[in-house]
């Protein structure tokens, strides 16, 4: 028996879902049962006698002859990170993302269009006080291609990019959008990706292959300012009672809105019931106490930048409390997704795509999402 690397379990894994939702275009219990025959096709390519052969879209399409049923995406949510980018606004189409890259749209043609999606998870740690005391973006640029014939693609970053904790950095925290000072600890690059000129113009050429792959992972631990500032306080208002006071502040432009906030606080075990109070005026704001759990829990709809949210909640205990509820409640996590703002100011500054012909124009979208990955405030 062989130890395998459960790092490399892991990545496989995630591979086998990537190819899978290049093929379906979605990734849910709905399109894997109607394609069930497809997926065992490609899991018979990928593998062979327990060793990994290929998870190359591209090069499977040789061996892959079944068609893929498509299925509506807005019936099941996806189960990949795609999800966000399933409701589409005006700047981009929902289902944009949701098709796959092996079947033809209707009327045998294909739309030649690009997506590029930079992709960021901050972790982030506040103290009581609200200052920072740990922070960290893991990012991707994820690309996924459309383009019939594999064109070479000039991906150019902002021109002032810098690597390594030795070059210097001077933010523009006013605006979440246009180029600035940016600087990444550290980087890696997709097989494709040539590098013959990032380090003159900061600007990336690949030809890309069929599907969606990651261009660029990057991690950025130099200071940066957290799109949210979360206050958590809780007080005895008794023998038996206590108070907690929750307050969120968006740090980001007005005209930009988070989605699906979530924000949780554990309370002591011995609280039997809570009850809660919302600000005046608020609209698609809903709260609970999770009984099994011992959790408070607060749920936004969306939240515009620039502006404040406060919650109070008022608890009763089983026993009285004896001056010891900051260890044991929190700490408080936070979870959101802001479409079209990335905290890193990492942009894009033009996607030029090599023309095949003078009425060659293919579409081209990119888009910018912030999510949490662990946003912890401590009591």
């Amino acid at each position: 028996m062989v130890n395998i690397s459960p790092s490399l379990l892991l990545e496989l894994l995630q591979r086998i879902a990537r190819v899978t939702k290049d093929y379906l275009g979605v990734l849910n219990e709905d399109s894997l049962r109607k394609n069930f025959i497809l997926v065992y096709e490609l899991l018979d390519e990928v593998i062979d006698f327990g060793y990994p052969q290929t998870t190359s879209t591209e090069a499977l399409k040789s061996y892959i002859f079944n068609e893929p049923i498509m299925v509506d995406a807005g019936r099941l949510p996806p189960l990949g990170p795609a999800a966000m980018f399933m409701q589409g606004t005006k700047r981009m189409p929902g289902t944009a993302v949701t098709k796959s890259v092996v079947a033809n749209e209707p009327g045998g043609k294909k739309r030649e269009e690009i997506f590029v999606d930079i992709i960021e998870k901050i972790s982030v740690t506040f103290s009581s006080s609200g200052y920072i005391l740990t922070s960290e973006i893991d990012g991707t640029i994820q690309m996924k291609s459309y383009l019939s014939g594999n064109p070479e693609i000039r991906l150019a970053l902002n021109e002032d990019l810098g690597i390594g904790k030795n070059s210097s950095s001077t933010h523009d925290y006013r605006s979440s959008s246009g180029g600035g000072s940016v600087v990444l600890d550290d980087c890696n690059f997709h097989e494709s990706v040539q590098l013959d000129s990032f380090d003159i113009d900061r600007t990336l050429h690949l030809i890309p292959p069929d599907g969606e792959f990651p261009v660029m992972n990057y991690r950025m631990t130099q200071e940066f300012k957290p799109p949210f500032r979360v206050t958590a306080l809780i007080e005895e208002a008794g023998p038996s009672r206590a108070e907690v006071l929750l307050k969120i502040r968006a740090d980001f432009p007005a005209n930009v809105t988070a989605n699906t906030i979530t924000v949780q606080m554990p309370v002591p075990s011995y609280t039997m019931r809570a009850s809660f109070e919302l600000e005046a005026g608020a609209v698609g704001q809903t709260t609970d106490f999770k009984e099994g759990t011992r959790r408070l829990e607060w749920n936004l709809k969306k939240i515009v930048g620039g502006s404040e949210h406060t919650l109070r909640a008022k608890l009763t205990f089983s026993q009285e409390t004896h001056g010891n509820l900051t260890k044991e409640a929190g700490p408080v996590n936070m979870n959101f997704t802001i479409p079209m703002y990335n905290a890193s100011k990492l942009q894009v500054r033009y996607l030029q795509i090599a023309k095949k012909s003078k009425t060659y124009n293919p579409y081209r979208w990119v888009r910018y999402v912030t999510q949490a990955n662990s946003y912890v405030a401590r009591l």
